[in-house]
Protein backbone atom coordinates (compact mmCIF):
# COMPACT_ATOMS: atom_id res chain seq x y z
CA UNK A 1 0.00 0.00 0.00
CA UNK A 2 1.65 3.34 -1.64
CA UNK A 3 0.99 5.28 2.36
CA UNK A 4 1.68 2.74 4.76
CA UNK A 5 3.65 4.03 7.76
CA UNK A 6 2.46 7.70 7.13
CA UNK A 7 1.12 9.54 9.66
CA UNK A 8 -0.93 12.22 8.31
CA UNK A 9 -3.31 15.46 9.92
CA UNK A 10 -6.11 16.12 7.76
CA UNK A 11 -8.12 19.15 9.32
CA UNK A 12 -11.87 19.42 7.51
CA UNK A 13 -11.87 15.87 7.02
CA UNK A 14 -15.16 14.93 7.46
CA UNK A 15 -16.91 15.75 4.42
CA UNK A 16 -16.08 16.77 0.63
CA UNK A 17 -12.58 17.74 -0.52
CA UNK A 18 -10.84 16.60 2.99
CA UNK A 19 -12.76 13.13 3.53
CA UNK A 20 -11.58 12.57 -0.28
CA UNK A 21 -8.25 12.85 0.88
CA UNK A 22 -8.83 11.03 4.10
CA UNK A 23 -10.34 8.18 2.22
CA UNK A 24 -7.42 7.59 -0.29
CA UNK A 25 -5.12 7.74 2.64
CA UNK A 26 -6.72 5.06 4.59
CA UNK A 27 -7.40 3.27 1.62
CA UNK A 28 -4.02 3.02 1.12
CA UNK A 29 -2.24 2.44 4.75
CA UNK A 30 -1.63 5.83 6.27
CA UNK A 31 -2.96 6.46 10.02
CA UNK A 32 -4.80 9.60 10.37
CA UNK A 33 -6.08 12.14 12.63
CA UNK A 34 -9.09 14.30 10.99
CA UNK A 35 -10.77 17.13 13.02
CA UNK A 36 -14.16 18.52 12.04
CA UNK A 37 -16.40 21.16 13.73
CA UNK A 38 -18.48 18.02 14.74
CA UNK A 39 -17.30 14.88 13.88
CA UNK A 40 -20.73 12.55 13.35
CA UNK A 41 -20.17 12.80 9.81
CA UNK A 42 -17.07 10.92 10.79
CA UNK A 43 -18.87 7.83 12.02
CA UNK A 44 -17.03 4.60 10.42
CA UNK A 45 -14.10 6.12 8.56
CA UNK A 46 -10.89 4.48 10.25
CA UNK A 47 -9.25 7.18 11.37
CA UNK A 48 -8.73 9.31 14.85
CA UNK A 49 -11.70 12.08 14.42
CA UNK A 50 -11.53 15.22 16.66
CA UNK A 51 -14.16 18.00 17.29
CA UNK A 52 -11.76 20.93 16.42
CA UNK A 53 -12.93 24.87 16.13
CA UNK A 54 -10.74 26.16 13.35
CA UNK A 55 -10.58 29.57 14.38
CA UNK A 56 -10.54 28.74 17.96
CA UNK A 57 -6.46 28.72 18.89
CA UNK A 58 -7.21 26.52 22.48
CA UNK A 59 -8.97 23.99 19.97
CA UNK A 60 -5.67 24.21 18.12
CA UNK A 61 -3.55 23.79 20.85
CA UNK A 62 -5.83 20.83 22.15
CA UNK A 63 -5.15 19.26 18.61
CA UNK A 64 -1.60 19.64 18.69
CA UNK A 65 -1.28 17.64 22.12
CA UNK A 66 -3.71 15.33 21.44
CA UNK A 67 -1.50 14.84 17.68
CA UNK A 68 1.14 14.39 19.30
CA UNK A 69 -0.09 11.39 22.06
CA UNK A 70 -1.99 10.01 19.26
CA UNK A 71 0.67 10.00 16.46
CA UNK A 72 4.05 11.49 18.14
CA UNK A 73 5.26 12.88 14.50
CA UNK A 74 3.76 13.28 11.55
CA UNK A 75 4.65 13.53 7.60
CA UNK A 76 1.75 15.32 6.02
CA UNK A 77 -0.45 18.41 7.51
CA UNK A 78 -3.55 19.20 5.30
CA UNK A 79 -5.11 22.35 6.47
CA UNK A 80 -8.44 22.08 4.69
CA UNK A 81 -10.79 23.95 6.61
CA UNK A 82 -12.39 26.83 4.70
CA UNK A 83 -15.48 29.04 4.97
CA UNK A 84 -17.49 30.93 2.42
CA UNK A 85 -21.17 32.76 1.41
CA UNK A 86 -22.05 34.08 -1.54
CA UNK A 87 -22.45 37.55 0.42
CA UNK A 88 -22.31 41.00 -2.11
CA UNK A 89 -19.54 43.49 -1.35
CA UNK A 90 -22.23 45.69 -0.20
CA UNK A 91 -24.18 43.96 2.50
CA UNK A 92 -20.79 42.04 3.97
CA UNK A 93 -21.10 42.62 7.68
CA UNK A 94 -18.13 42.63 10.24
CA UNK A 95 -19.24 39.33 11.91
CA UNK A 96 -19.20 38.04 8.04
CA UNK A 97 -15.73 39.34 7.51
CA UNK A 98 -14.53 37.97 10.74
CA UNK A 99 -15.84 34.84 10.49
CA UNK A 100 -14.31 34.44 7.26
CA UNK A 101 -10.70 35.52 7.97
CA UNK A 102 -10.98 33.61 11.29
CA UNK A 103 -11.37 30.52 9.90
CA UNK A 104 -9.53 30.68 6.69
CA UNK A 105 -6.82 32.76 7.72
CA UNK A 106 -6.33 32.89 11.06
CA UNK A 107 -6.74 29.51 11.60
CA UNK A 108 -4.96 28.38 8.53
CA UNK A 109 -1.67 30.19 9.91
CA UNK A 110 -1.78 28.79 13.78
CA UNK A 111 -2.54 25.68 12.71
CA UNK A 112 0.49 25.38 10.99
CA UNK A 113 2.63 27.56 13.56
CA UNK A 114 1.38 25.00 16.21
CA UNK A 115 1.74 21.26 14.13
CA UNK A 116 4.76 22.24 12.70
CA UNK A 117 7.29 21.11 14.80
CA UNK A 118 5.46 17.17 14.79
CA UNK A 119 6.47 17.05 11.11
CA UNK A 120 9.22 15.10 10.13
CA UNK A 121 12.08 15.88 8.06
CA UNK A 122 11.09 15.71 4.70
CA UNK A 123 7.55 15.49 4.98
CA UNK A 124 5.13 18.93 4.29
CA UNK A 125 2.21 20.80 4.80
CA UNK A 126 -0.66 21.12 1.90
CA UNK A 127 -2.77 24.00 2.10
CA UNK A 128 -6.12 24.29 0.53
CA UNK A 129 -6.76 27.69 -1.14
CA UNK A 130 -9.31 28.36 -4.22
CA UNK A 131 -9.50 29.75 -8.04
CA UNK A 132 -11.44 32.64 -6.12
CA UNK A 133 -8.07 34.55 -5.43
CA UNK A 134 -7.57 34.76 -9.29
CA UNK A 135 -11.25 35.58 -10.27
CA UNK A 136 -13.04 38.66 -9.19
CA UNK A 137 -16.13 36.90 -8.29
CA UNK A 138 -19.39 38.71 -7.32
CA UNK A 139 -20.11 38.09 -3.57
CA UNK A 140 -16.58 35.85 -3.24
CA UNK A 141 -14.80 39.34 -2.17
CA UNK A 142 -13.67 38.84 1.41
CA UNK A 143 -13.45 34.61 0.60
CA UNK A 144 -10.74 35.61 -2.15
CA UNK A 145 -8.93 37.75 0.08
CA UNK A 146 -8.74 35.71 3.12
CA UNK A 147 -7.44 32.49 0.50
CA UNK A 148 -4.82 35.36 -1.19
CA UNK A 149 -3.56 35.27 2.50
CA UNK A 150 -2.92 31.67 2.76
CA UNK A 151 -1.02 31.49 -0.50
CA UNK A 152 1.28 34.24 0.74
CA UNK A 153 1.61 32.47 4.21
CA UNK A 154 2.67 29.13 1.89
CA UNK A 155 5.60 31.00 0.31
CA UNK A 156 6.38 32.77 3.86
CA UNK A 157 6.21 29.29 5.36
CA UNK A 158 8.17 27.35 1.80
CA UNK A 159 10.86 29.18 3.54
CA UNK A 160 10.80 28.88 6.78
CA UNK A 161 10.69 25.70 6.79
CA UNK A 162 13.13 24.70 3.82
CA UNK A 163 16.04 24.62 6.47
CA UNK A 164 13.98 21.41 7.81
CA UNK A 165 13.46 19.93 4.28
CA UNK A 166 9.46 20.51 5.11
CA UNK A 167 7.68 21.43 2.07
CA UNK A 168 4.87 23.33 2.19
CA UNK A 169 2.97 23.86 -1.29
CA UNK A 170 -1.45 24.63 -2.12
CA UNK A 171 -3.63 23.38 -3.80
CA UNK A 172 -6.40 25.53 -5.72
CA UNK A 173 -9.38 23.83 -6.93
CA UNK A 174 -11.99 25.25 -8.97
CA UNK A 175 -15.80 25.09 -9.08
CA UNK A 176 -15.82 21.34 -7.31
CA UNK A 177 -18.78 18.56 -7.12
CA UNK A 178 -19.27 18.63 -3.08
CA UNK A 179 -22.83 18.71 -1.69
CA UNK A 180 -22.40 22.39 -0.48
CA UNK A 181 -20.22 23.76 -3.40
CA UNK A 182 -17.92 25.29 -0.71
CA UNK A 183 -20.82 27.65 0.20
CA UNK A 184 -22.43 27.89 3.36
CA UNK A 185 -25.81 29.38 4.28
CA UNK A 186 -27.69 30.06 1.15
CA UNK A 187 -31.21 28.52 -0.65
CA UNK A 188 -30.54 25.34 -2.72
CA UNK A 189 -31.64 27.25 -5.83
CA UNK A 190 -28.71 29.52 -5.52
CA UNK A 191 -26.24 26.85 -4.93
CA UNK A 192 -27.63 25.69 -8.03
CA UNK A 193 -27.02 28.45 -10.25
CA UNK A 194 -23.79 28.67 -8.69
CA UNK A 195 -22.67 25.29 -10.22
CA UNK A 196 -24.65 26.05 -13.22
CA UNK A 197 -22.50 29.06 -13.93
CA UNK A 198 -19.40 27.04 -12.82
CA UNK A 199 -19.84 25.13 -15.86
CA UNK A 200 -20.74 27.85 -18.35
CA UNK A 201 -17.40 29.55 -17.11
CA UNK A 202 -14.47 26.81 -16.65
CA UNK A 203 -13.24 26.21 -20.18
CA UNK A 204 -13.19 21.84 -19.54
CA UNK A 205 -16.84 23.26 -19.46
CA UNK A 206 -17.38 20.77 -16.31
CA UNK A 207 -16.81 20.61 -12.73
CA UNK A 208 -14.10 18.44 -10.95
CA UNK A 209 -14.47 15.80 -8.58
CA UNK A 210 -13.18 15.39 -5.47
CA UNK A 211 -10.82 12.64 -6.19
CA UNK A 212 -9.21 14.92 -8.58
CA UNK A 213 -8.52 17.48 -5.87
CA UNK A 214 -7.52 14.51 -3.71
CA UNK A 215 -4.78 12.95 -6.39
CA UNK A 216 -3.35 16.98 -6.69
CA UNK A 217 -3.41 16.84 -2.42
CA UNK A 218 -1.26 13.68 -2.42
CA UNK A 219 0.90 14.39 -5.62
CA UNK A 220 2.02 17.57 -3.74
CA UNK A 221 1.99 15.92 -0.45
CA UNK A 222 4.61 12.51 -1.55
CA UNK A 223 5.15 12.64 -4.91
CA UNK A 224 6.46 16.39 -5.70
CA UNK A 225 9.81 15.75 -3.53
CA UNK A 226 11.38 18.58 -5.07
CA UNK A 227 8.34 21.13 -5.01
CA UNK A 228 7.82 23.66 -2.60
CA UNK A 229 6.12 27.25 -2.84
CA UNK A 230 4.18 26.29 -5.35
CA UNK A 231 0.64 26.41 -6.28
CA UNK A 232 -1.32 23.47 -8.15
CA UNK A 233 -4.36 24.56 -9.74
CA UNK A 234 -7.24 22.03 -10.32
CA UNK A 235 -9.95 24.38 -11.92
CA UNK A 236 -10.18 23.10 -15.32
CA UNK A 237 -8.04 26.07 -16.79
CA UNK A 238 -10.19 28.65 -15.24
CA UNK A 239 -7.80 30.65 -12.98
CA UNK A 240 -5.40 30.34 -16.04
CA UNK A 241 -6.10 32.82 -18.82
CA UNK A 242 -7.52 30.08 -20.73
CA UNK A 243 -10.46 31.01 -23.20
CA UNK A 244 -14.16 29.68 -22.24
Amino acid sequence: MKYLGKKVVVTGGTHGMGRAVVDRLIEEGAEVVLTGRTIEKAEGIKAHAIASNAADLDDIAALKTEVAQRLHDIDLLFINVGFSTLTPFDTTTEADYDRTFDVNTKGAFFTAQQLAPLIREGGSIVFTTSVATALGSPGLSVYAGAKAAVRAFARGLAAELAPRNVRVNVVSPGFIDTPSMGVYGVPEEVVQQFKEQGDRITPLKRHGSMDEVAAAVLFLAFDATFTTGAELAVDGGLGQGISA
